[in-house]
Protein backbone atom coordinates (compact mmCIF):
# COMPACT_ATOMS: atom_id res chain seq x y z
CA UNK A 1 0.00 0.00 0.00
CA UNK A 2 1.26 3.63 -1.22
CA UNK A 3 -0.65 6.44 0.40
CA UNK A 4 0.50 10.35 -0.52
CA UNK A 5 0.70 12.67 1.77
CA UNK A 6 0.24 16.64 0.88
CA UNK A 7 2.93 16.90 3.36
CA UNK A 8 2.62 21.36 2.94
CA UNK A 9 -0.95 21.44 3.54
CA UNK A 10 -2.53 23.05 6.70
CA UNK A 11 -1.52 25.13 9.39
CA UNK A 12 1.07 23.45 10.84
CA UNK A 13 2.89 21.93 7.79
CA UNK A 14 5.53 20.78 7.09
CA UNK A 15 6.17 20.11 11.39
CA UNK A 16 3.61 18.54 12.40
CA UNK A 17 2.63 16.52 9.03
CA UNK A 18 6.10 15.17 8.61
CA UNK A 19 6.02 14.37 12.25
CA UNK A 20 2.69 12.40 11.25
CA UNK A 21 3.66 10.84 9.02
CA UNK A 22 6.79 9.38 10.73
CA UNK A 23 4.44 8.19 13.18
CA UNK A 24 1.97 6.73 10.57
CA UNK A 25 4.60 4.76 8.73
CA UNK A 26 6.57 3.50 12.13
CA UNK A 27 3.10 2.29 13.25
CA UNK A 28 1.18 1.03 10.17
CA UNK A 29 4.48 -0.03 8.22
CA UNK A 30 2.94 1.44 5.05
CA UNK A 31 4.59 3.37 2.81
CA UNK A 32 4.30 7.05 2.97
CA UNK A 33 5.04 9.38 -0.21
CA UNK A 34 5.79 12.76 1.32
CA UNK A 35 4.79 15.54 -1.66
CA UNK A 36 6.18 19.30 -1.21
CA UNK A 37 9.29 21.20 -1.20
CA UNK A 38 11.61 18.57 -0.50
CA UNK A 39 14.38 20.80 1.72
CA UNK A 40 11.72 21.70 3.91
CA UNK A 41 10.25 17.83 4.31
CA UNK A 42 14.21 16.54 4.58
CA UNK A 43 14.81 19.11 7.35
CA UNK A 44 11.77 17.56 9.77
CA UNK A 45 12.25 14.16 8.13
CA UNK A 46 16.55 14.81 10.25
CA UNK A 47 14.85 15.05 12.89
CA UNK A 48 12.94 11.51 13.52
CA UNK A 49 14.67 8.62 13.56
CA UNK A 50 13.54 7.06 10.09
CA UNK A 51 15.98 4.06 10.30
CA UNK A 52 13.56 1.37 8.15
CA UNK A 53 10.88 3.67 7.37
CA UNK A 54 9.29 4.06 3.80
CA UNK A 55 9.36 7.84 3.43
CA UNK A 56 9.88 8.92 -0.17
CA UNK A 57 9.80 12.33 -1.38
CA UNK A 58 7.73 13.59 -4.05
CA UNK A 59 9.12 16.96 -5.13
CA UNK A 60 6.39 19.85 -5.54
CA UNK A 61 7.77 22.97 -6.43
CA UNK A 62 4.70 25.16 -4.75
CA UNK A 63 2.13 25.46 -2.28
CA UNK A 64 -1.72 26.22 -1.97
CA UNK A 65 -2.35 28.60 0.54
CA UNK A 66 -4.63 27.96 3.30
CA UNK A 67 -6.41 31.18 3.01
CA UNK A 68 -6.44 30.79 -0.84
CA UNK A 69 -8.81 33.81 -2.28
CA UNK A 70 -10.20 31.49 -4.94
CA UNK A 71 -9.86 27.72 -3.70
CA UNK A 72 -12.54 26.31 -6.34
CA UNK A 73 -9.59 27.20 -9.28
CA UNK A 74 -6.35 26.74 -7.04
CA UNK A 75 -5.61 23.46 -8.19
CA UNK A 76 -5.76 24.25 -12.07
CA UNK A 77 -3.37 27.73 -10.91
CA UNK A 78 -0.79 25.40 -9.41
CA UNK A 79 -0.39 22.46 -11.15
CA UNK A 80 3.17 22.53 -9.55
CA UNK A 81 1.62 22.49 -6.03
CA UNK A 82 1.80 19.81 -3.16
CA UNK A 83 -1.90 19.27 -3.61
CA UNK A 84 -2.01 18.76 -7.39
CA UNK A 85 0.87 16.71 -7.49
CA UNK A 86 -0.76 14.32 -4.91
CA UNK A 87 -3.89 14.32 -6.86
CA UNK A 88 -2.27 13.64 -9.98
CA UNK A 89 -0.54 10.97 -8.34
CA UNK A 90 -3.73 9.10 -7.21
CA UNK A 91 -5.24 9.47 -10.62
CA UNK A 92 -2.58 8.79 -12.14
CA UNK A 93 -2.52 5.00 -10.13
CA UNK A 94 0.72 6.13 -8.55
CA UNK A 95 -0.93 5.95 -5.10
CA UNK A 96 -3.59 4.12 -3.38
CA UNK A 97 -5.10 7.28 -1.00
CA UNK A 98 -4.21 10.87 -0.65
CA UNK A 99 -4.18 12.72 2.69
CA UNK A 100 -4.39 16.36 2.72
CA UNK A 101 -4.76 18.87 5.45
CA UNK A 102 -4.94 21.85 2.82
CA UNK A 103 -7.37 24.56 1.66
CA UNK A 104 -10.72 22.63 2.13
CA UNK A 105 -12.18 24.11 -1.15
CA UNK A 106 -9.00 23.83 -2.68
CA UNK A 107 -9.48 19.60 -1.60
CA UNK A 108 -12.56 19.00 -2.35
CA UNK A 109 -12.45 20.75 -5.97
CA UNK A 110 -9.37 19.40 -7.02
CA UNK A 111 -10.41 16.07 -6.05
CA UNK A 112 -13.59 16.40 -7.50
CA UNK A 113 -12.16 17.90 -11.02
CA UNK A 114 -8.79 15.70 -11.01
CA UNK A 115 -9.94 12.50 -10.08
CA UNK A 116 -14.00 12.51 -11.21
CA UNK A 117 -16.94 12.23 -10.08
CA UNK A 118 -17.96 8.41 -9.10
CA UNK A 119 -20.36 7.61 -12.43
CA UNK A 120 -23.47 8.39 -11.23
CA UNK A 121 -22.82 10.72 -8.11
CA UNK A 122 -23.61 14.11 -8.74
CA UNK A 123 -21.60 15.99 -5.88
CA UNK A 124 -18.78 15.22 -3.76
CA UNK A 125 -19.83 15.66 0.08
CA UNK A 126 -17.47 15.52 3.27
CA UNK A 127 -18.26 12.87 5.87
CA UNK A 128 -16.28 12.48 8.72
CA UNK A 129 -16.93 10.05 12.24
CA UNK A 130 -18.44 12.36 14.89
CA UNK A 131 -18.49 11.35 18.90
CA UNK A 132 -21.70 9.56 19.67
CA UNK A 133 -22.75 7.06 22.89
CA UNK A 134 -23.59 3.80 21.83
CA UNK A 135 -21.18 0.68 21.42
CA UNK A 136 -19.21 1.92 18.48
CA UNK A 137 -18.78 5.41 20.04
CA UNK A 138 -19.29 7.62 17.20
CA UNK A 139 -21.68 8.15 14.56
CA UNK A 140 -20.74 8.95 10.16
CA UNK A 141 -21.97 12.54 9.45
CA UNK A 142 -22.14 13.97 6.22
CA UNK A 143 -21.95 16.45 4.67
CA UNK A 144 -19.84 18.91 6.66
CA UNK A 145 -18.84 21.08 4.22
CA UNK A 146 -18.27 20.31 0.46
CA UNK A 147 -21.76 20.87 -1.08
CA UNK A 148 -23.44 23.54 1.09
CA UNK A 149 -26.08 24.09 -1.33
CA UNK A 150 -27.38 20.68 -1.42
CA UNK A 151 -30.37 19.03 -3.52
CA UNK A 152 -32.62 16.25 -1.94
CA UNK A 153 -31.32 13.37 -4.09
CA UNK A 154 -27.84 14.26 -3.21
CA UNK A 155 -28.17 13.61 0.23
CA UNK A 156 -29.93 10.45 -0.98
CA UNK A 157 -26.41 9.28 -2.82
CA UNK A 158 -24.88 10.51 0.33
CA UNK A 159 -26.20 7.97 2.47
CA UNK A 160 -25.96 5.48 0.47
CA UNK A 161 -21.98 6.01 0.58
CA UNK A 162 -21.94 6.81 4.55
CA UNK A 163 -23.71 3.20 4.86
CA UNK A 164 -21.34 1.55 3.16
CA UNK A 165 -18.89 3.52 5.30
CA UNK A 166 -20.45 2.26 8.13
CA UNK A 167 -20.75 -1.15 7.10
CA UNK A 168 -17.07 -1.80 5.41
CA UNK A 169 -14.92 0.32 8.03
CA UNK A 170 -17.05 0.85 11.16
CA UNK A 171 -18.37 -2.78 11.28
CA UNK A 172 -21.68 -1.75 11.93
CA UNK A 173 -24.92 -4.14 10.32
CA UNK A 174 -27.55 -2.13 8.51
CA UNK A 175 -26.69 1.26 9.87
CA UNK A 176 -29.46 4.06 10.52
CA UNK A 177 -29.84 6.47 8.35
CA UNK A 178 -31.10 9.92 9.87
CA UNK A 179 -32.07 13.24 8.29
CA UNK A 180 -31.09 16.54 10.31
CA UNK A 181 -34.35 18.57 11.00
CA UNK A 182 -35.67 21.28 13.31
CA UNK A 183 -38.20 18.53 14.75
CA UNK A 184 -38.77 14.53 14.27
CA UNK A 185 -41.94 14.91 12.71
CA UNK A 186 -42.27 14.40 9.00
CA UNK A 187 -43.57 17.91 8.31
CA UNK A 188 -40.84 19.50 10.03
CA UNK A 189 -37.42 21.12 8.17
CA UNK A 190 -36.71 23.26 5.23
CA UNK A 191 -38.04 22.48 2.03
CA UNK A 192 -34.61 20.69 1.42
CA UNK A 193 -35.20 18.43 4.43
CA UNK A 194 -39.39 17.63 3.18
CA UNK A 195 -38.21 16.60 -0.10
CA UNK A 196 -35.29 14.13 1.12
CA UNK A 197 -37.50 12.77 3.52
CA UNK A 198 -39.85 10.81 1.30
CA UNK A 199 -36.93 10.32 -0.96
CA UNK A 200 -35.06 8.01 1.86
CA UNK A 201 -38.75 6.22 2.63
CA UNK A 202 -38.45 4.94 -0.30
CA UNK A 203 -35.10 4.22 -0.25
CA UNK A 204 -34.18 0.67 0.91
CA UNK A 205 -31.94 2.08 3.56
CA UNK A 206 -32.52 1.91 6.91
CA UNK A 207 -33.97 5.53 7.59
CA UNK A 208 -35.39 6.39 10.61
CA UNK A 209 -36.73 9.89 10.22
CA UNK A 210 -36.10 13.07 11.42
CA UNK A 211 -33.49 13.78 13.82
CA UNK A 212 -32.70 17.23 15.71
CA UNK A 213 -29.03 18.17 16.88
CA UNK A 214 -29.35 16.88 20.27
CA UNK A 215 -30.44 13.15 19.22
CA UNK A 216 -26.65 13.45 17.11
CA UNK A 217 -24.27 12.80 20.20
CA UNK A 218 -26.92 10.29 21.74
CA UNK A 219 -26.04 7.89 18.89
CA UNK A 220 -30.05 7.40 17.58
CA UNK A 221 -28.83 7.33 13.80
CA UNK A 222 -25.21 5.39 12.76
CA UNK A 223 -25.54 8.02 9.02
CA UNK A 224 -26.07 11.20 10.06
CA UNK A 225 -27.02 13.32 6.66
CA UNK A 226 -27.63 16.82 5.61
CA UNK A 227 -26.69 19.76 3.43
CA UNK A 228 -22.71 20.96 3.69
CA UNK A 229 -23.99 24.30 5.22
CA UNK A 230 -25.84 23.11 8.23
CA UNK A 231 -23.27 20.06 8.66
CA UNK A 232 -20.32 22.40 9.12
CA UNK A 233 -21.95 24.61 11.62
CA UNK A 234 -22.56 21.54 13.54
CA UNK A 235 -19.22 20.42 13.77
CA UNK A 236 -18.01 23.42 14.42
CA UNK A 237 -20.11 24.62 17.52
CA UNK A 238 -19.57 20.85 18.35
CA UNK A 239 -15.85 21.70 18.80
CA UNK A 240 -16.53 25.06 20.22
CA UNK A 241 -18.46 23.69 23.37
CA UNK A 242 -16.31 20.55 23.97
CA UNK A 243 -13.57 22.98 24.24
CA UNK A 244 -15.65 25.52 26.34
CA UNK A 245 -16.71 22.19 28.83
CA UNK A 246 -12.93 21.26 29.15
CA UNK A 247 -12.11 25.05 29.51
CA UNK A 248 -14.72 25.40 32.40
CA UNK A 249 -13.57 21.81 34.27
CA UNK A 250 -9.75 22.79 34.11
CA UNK A 251 -10.40 26.13 35.89
CA UNK A 252 -12.57 24.95 38.26
CA UNK A 253 -10.13 21.61 39.38
CA UNK A 254 -7.39 23.81 39.48
CA UNK A 255 -9.87 26.64 41.82
CA UNK A 256 -8.23 25.52 45.31
CA UNK A 257 -5.43 22.94 46.90
CA UNK A 258 -8.48 20.62 47.49
CA UNK A 259 -9.98 19.99 43.85
CA UNK A 260 -6.73 19.84 42.62
CA UNK A 261 -5.92 17.35 44.35
CA UNK A 262 -9.41 15.59 43.33
CA UNK A 263 -8.55 16.63 39.88
CA UNK A 264 -5.03 14.74 39.96
CA UNK A 265 -7.39 11.35 40.77
CA UNK A 266 -9.67 12.15 38.09
CA UNK A 267 -7.12 12.67 35.38
CA UNK A 268 -7.26 9.76 33.79
CA UNK A 269 -11.00 9.42 33.41
CA UNK A 270 -10.88 12.63 32.20
CA UNK A 271 -8.41 11.64 29.97
CA UNK A 272 -10.23 8.93 28.31
CA UNK A 273 -13.73 11.82 27.81
CA UNK A 274 -10.66 13.94 26.21
CA UNK A 275 -9.66 10.99 23.86
CA UNK A 276 -13.46 10.47 23.07
CA UNK A 277 -14.08 14.28 22.03
CA UNK A 278 -10.95 14.90 20.44
CA UNK A 279 -10.88 15.74 16.33
CA UNK A 280 -7.59 14.40 16.23
CA UNK A 281 -8.90 10.95 17.21
CA UNK A 282 -10.73 10.80 13.72
CA UNK A 283 -8.46 11.29 11.78
CA UNK A 284 -10.73 13.41 8.71
CA UNK A 285 -13.00 13.41 6.67
CA UNK A 286 -13.22 11.28 3.75
CA UNK A 287 -14.30 12.94 0.29
CA UNK A 288 -17.44 10.56 -0.85
CA UNK A 289 -18.30 11.19 -4.28
CA UNK A 290 -15.15 11.26 -5.92
CA UNK A 291 -12.61 8.35 -7.79
CA UNK A 292 -9.98 7.89 -4.91
CA UNK A 293 -9.51 7.46 -1.17
CA UNK A 294 -9.07 11.41 -0.34
CA UNK A 295 -8.95 11.99 3.15
CA UNK A 296 -9.28 15.55 4.82
CA UNK A 297 -7.98 16.08 7.87
CA UNK A 298 -8.71 19.19 10.15
CA UNK A 299 -6.87 22.40 8.68
CA UNK A 300 -4.70 22.78 12.17
CA UNK A 301 -3.89 18.99 12.74
CA UNK A 302 -0.98 17.88 14.77
CA UNK A 303 0.74 15.29 14.28
CA UNK A 304 -1.40 12.81 16.25
CA UNK A 305 -4.47 14.38 13.81
CA UNK A 306 -1.95 13.47 10.82
CA UNK A 307 -1.23 9.98 11.74
CA UNK A 308 -4.94 8.88 12.50
CA UNK A 309 -5.86 10.31 8.76
CA UNK A 310 -3.62 8.27 7.27
CA UNK A 311 -5.26 5.38 9.32
CA UNK A 312 -8.31 6.61 7.81
CA UNK A 313 -7.27 6.27 3.97
CA UNK A 314 -5.57 2.79 5.14
CA UNK A 315 -8.43 1.57 6.50
CA UNK A 316 -10.41 2.92 3.66
CA UNK A 317 -8.19 1.24 0.91
CA UNK A 318 -8.21 -2.25 2.81
CA UNK A 319 -11.55 -2.22 2.89
CA UNK A 320 -12.03 -1.69 -0.58
CA UNK A 321 -14.68 1.24 -0.66
CA UNK A 322 -14.38 2.75 -3.62
CA UNK A 323 -15.81 0.02 -5.39
CA UNK A 324 -18.61 -0.21 -3.95
CA UNK A 325 -18.83 3.51 -3.73
CA UNK A 326 -19.17 2.78 -7.53
CA UNK A 327 -21.71 0.47 -7.54
CA UNK A 328 -23.72 2.87 -5.80
CA UNK A 329 -23.19 5.39 -8.62
CA UNK A 330 -24.40 2.61 -11.10
CA UNK A 331 -27.47 2.40 -9.14
CA UNK A 332 -28.54 6.18 -8.54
Amino acid sequence: MKIGLDAMGGDNAPVETVQGAVDAAREYGIEIVLVGKPEAIQAELAKSDTVGLRLPIEPAASVIPMDEHAPSTAWRRQRDSSLSVSLQMLADGKLDAVVSAGNTGAVVSGGTFMLKRIDGIDRPALGVPFPAMGDIGKVFMVDVGATPDAKAFYLVQWARMGVIYMERVMGVQNPRVGLISNGEEEIKGSELVRETFPLLQQSGLNFVGNVEGKDIPNGVADVIVTDGFTGNVILKTTEGVAKMIFDLLRSELTASPITKILAAGLRPRFRNIGNRLDYAEYGGSIVLGVNGVLIKPHGRSNAKAIKNAIRVAKSAVEQDVMSVFREVGLSA
